[in-house]
């Protein structure tokens, strides 16, 4: 795979997101959104600095888009999964032409729960992802190796194969988000180190950089997700081809979450 450089020194917003998953009920969304947009404002955060995504229930997302809109809250929207259809009999799927009109910028794609609880291949994924660029919105396309992957095959031949798949036949400069997370460390408190995520996401880096062009290797954000907590994210994002974060049980908790997305405030940043 080529690689290029300049891409870990170009500069690209730090990306926090928190996928919610089958957590808050559309009251309970609101009570969330609010304390976490006070608490960040109440400790000076800059909202240019870190930009931060929510990634609620599809039945939450109506109720957050509109708050988010009238109180001008600078969070960006997200969505946990997406249809590979754009209409038709598929019931209890979600058209991404259904995201966009909820102001939906981001779509989570391929998540490892997905893959294990609902089958989801490597070419699901992919239909998926070209779904959600159809409609506008911006895939946050999720890779990541199981124990017995890391034992068999090392920690980045997996996540390596499954972007490449993710990404095959996409146009070139396609604007997506790269998630790595080790299944191995989702939920568990044990995270990866920061040089293992380091040594992963370089590697995806330049998945992106053969499939879609040097230019959107270097704008492109990799995230790490797995057991982040505000302990552990200052050493991950020091990381040159760290971007971001995508947290899981963490971003359910307003204190936890907002410092998380105040990391660059912890000491030794």
């Amino acid at each position: 795979m080529s690689t290029d450089p300049a891409a870990s020194q170009t500069r690209r917003t730090p990306f926090i997101a928190g996928n919610w998953k089958m957590n808050l009920d559309h009251l309970q969304a609101v009570a969330f959104v609010q304390k976490l947009h006070w608490t960040l404002k109440d400790a000076g955060h800059e909202t240019d600095t870190v930009e931060v995504g929510l990634f609620p229930p599809f039945t939450d997302l109506r109720t957050v888009q509109t708050l988010v809109d009238a109180d001008k809250i600078p969070f960006a929207l997200g969505a946990q999964d997406v249809s590979a259809h754009d209409s038709g009999p598929y019931t209890g799927e979600i058209s991404g032409a259904f995201l966009a009109k909820l102001e939906c910028r981001y779509v989570i794609i391929g998540h490892s729960e997905r893959r294990q609880y609902h089958g989801e291949t490597d070419e699901i994924v992919a239909s998926k992802v070209a779904a959600a660029l159809r409609h506008g919105l911006v895939p946050v396309i999720c890779v990541g190796e199981t124990a017995e992957d890391l034992e068999t095959h090392g920690a980045s031949a997996v996540p390596v194969a499954q972007l490449e798949k993710a990404l095959a036949g996409l146009a070139s400069g396609s604007e997506v988000v790269v998630a790595y997370e080790p299944v191995w460390a989702i939920g568990s408190g044990q995270a990866a180190t920061a040089d293992q995520a380091q040594e992963v996401c370089a590697k995806l880096r330049a998945v992106v950089g053969d499939a879609l062009g040097a230019d959107a290797a270097a704008r492109t954000r990799v995230l790490y997700g797995g057991s982040v907590k505000s302990g552990n994210i200052a050493r991950f994002m020091r990381e040159p081809d760290v971007d971001g974060a995508l947290v899981g049980g963490a971003s359910l908790v307003v204190d936890e979450f907002a410092a998380i997305i105040r990391y660059q405030k912890h000491v030794g940043v």
